[in-house]
């Protein structure tokens, strides 16, 4: 009987110790538990923070100037599981030849005649005008510049508007002695609410923009028909179809959507139809959107691939070589 009363007592003490020590253990386990996540929280966003590149600050250069912007060493900040979202995966189709490019085009596009068969038609010859050539940086020194380095047998331009710039290009070939086709991307609609500013004169008939009769009529007024064809559908659209194709250029002009999400799409597209050595190059690098729309684009592009970007006065140029 004397025995079992301190087994009582032991038990009954054990049980007391219990009930106090295994909260205390249970809150000591939940601190220490959260100052370990909040330390290694922080820990994270301290390397994350460090490891993000910086964004390239440019100031525009006063002249036609070339200089030269290094974002080929910047790749390694992109982690490797992340590059998928960079990747546009078509393939292109086997080379069509120079010297076909423009058959190849008449015959997918026009039913085998040229657009410029009977141009203007008569219920079109009203609303136009004998020539409106309107564009942006489109005289610059960069198309002679490069037309001589690379001497184009096919340009791709994707964005024309009113064709200024891929007339100067004509002009220039053909005083250079070369034999080019160049290939205007464009869906010829404008923008909305571009006839509200300068572009009054743009005529319209019952929602039909007349942009691209305009264009065709200055490049009739400019003698280029044989050099200039009108692609008239969307950048997207066109871009993946010549790739499809095998419809290649030596010289890539894109200048079309200057938001971020357009440019990206279109120089990607744009660059699977570089022929080897080819350049692609386009205009608007220095504006007031800055990273936000086409400078951003040209840039990640760039870190992506592995290129330099050169940038000649307004227009940046990257060099497939």
């Amino acid at each position: 009987m004397k025995e079992d009363k301190p087994i009582q007592h032991n038990h009954q003490t054990r049980r007391n110790i219990s009930k106090f020590t295994n909260p205390v253990i249970y809150l000591l386990l939940i601190s220490v538990s959260y100052m370990l996540g909040y330390l290694s929280s922080s820990s994270t966003h301290n390397t994350t923070t460090t490891n993000t590149t910086t964004a390239i600050q440019l100031t525009p250069p006063s002249s036609s100037t070339k200089t030269t912007t290094n974002t080929a060493s910047s790749t390694s900040s992109i982690p490797t599981d992340s590059l998928d979202h960079f990747r546009f995966s078509a393939r292109c189709g086997k080379a069509v030849s120079p010297e076909l490019i423009r058959q190849t085009i008449l015959y997918k596009l026009y039913n085998g005649t040229s657009p410029y068969n009977e141009f203007p038609p008569p219920h079109i010859s009203s609303l136009i005008k004998q020539a409106r050539i309107k564009g942006w940086g489109s005289k610059g020194a960069v198309f002679e510049n490069l037309i001589r380095k690379v001497k184009p047998t096919t340009i791709i331009e994707v964005g024309t508007f009113l064709g200024a710039s891929a007339i100067h290009m004509a002009e220039l070939t053909r005083s250079l002695g070369l034999k080019t086709q160049i290939l205007c991307v464009d869906d010829f609609r404008g923008w909305a609410g571009f006839r509200d500013q300068r572009f009054k004169d743009i005529q319209m008939v019952n929602g039909d923009i007349m942009l691209m009769y305009q264009f065709m009529q200055n490049v009739v007024y400019s003698n280029v028909t044989e050099l200039i064809l009108p692609i008239p559908f969307s950048t997207q659209s066109v871009l993946d179809k010549f790739c499809e194709w095998g419809v290649l250029g030596d010289l890539v002009e894109v200048d079309a959507g200057h938001d971020f999400h357009s440019a990206w799409s279109d120089i990607n597209r744009a660059y699977k139809l570089l022929r080897p050595g080819g350049v692609m190059f386009g205009h608007d690098y220095f504006t007031s959107a800055d990273e936000r729309g086409v400078r951003r684009a040209v840039n990640l592009f760039a870190r992506v691939n592995g290129f330099r970007v050169q940038v000649d006065g307004q227009h940046w140029v990257i060099d497939s070589t």
